[in-house]
């Protein structure tokens, strides 16, 4: 695992976690707020990437923080798409949109980076077998 004494320290849950802050503010007005199935799925996809790097990291092996963190990057990817389907329906500005795009953007940038850390890792870790096995 990398240097991560609890899943609070990673910058991406962080920032996840300030997505689904804004995602429930933006939620609770308006037209989105009538729009149950939109608004629960964007609530639920945004929950997702912040309890899949929790538990991923409090999982304790690399290979599952991996296969969560997969996951995670898969919920930013729905969340993406369901603010188009708000941008869409007029729920939110092209502003917000921006902001929150560029801000689950982010997050997948982190977690992807994330990933690759741990893949390299790996990596590193079974050459190093190889090696001491020859």
């Amino acid at each position: 695992m990398p240097g991560f004494k609890s899943f609070e320290e990673i910058e991406a849950w962080n920032m996840s976690r300030e997505l689904t802050r804004n995602i429930y503010a933006l939620t609770k007005r308006g037209a989105f707020m009538k729009d149950f199935g939109l608004r629960d799925q964007i609530q639920r996809a945004c929950i997702s990437i912040m309890s899949n790097i929790a538990e991923g990291c409090e999982r304790g092996s690399d290979k599952e923080f991996k296969q969560y963190l997969n996951i995670a990057k898969g919920s930013a990817g729905e969340v993406r798409a369901q603010l188009y389907v708000a941008l869409d329906q007029q729920y939110i500005s092209m502003e917000i949109f921006n902001r929150l795009a560029t801000s689950v953007r982010k997050i997948s940038g982190m977690l992807n980076s994330l990933i690759d850390y741990l893949n390299r890792s790996d990596k590193s870790r079974k050459t190093r077998t190889a090696v001491r096995e020859r």
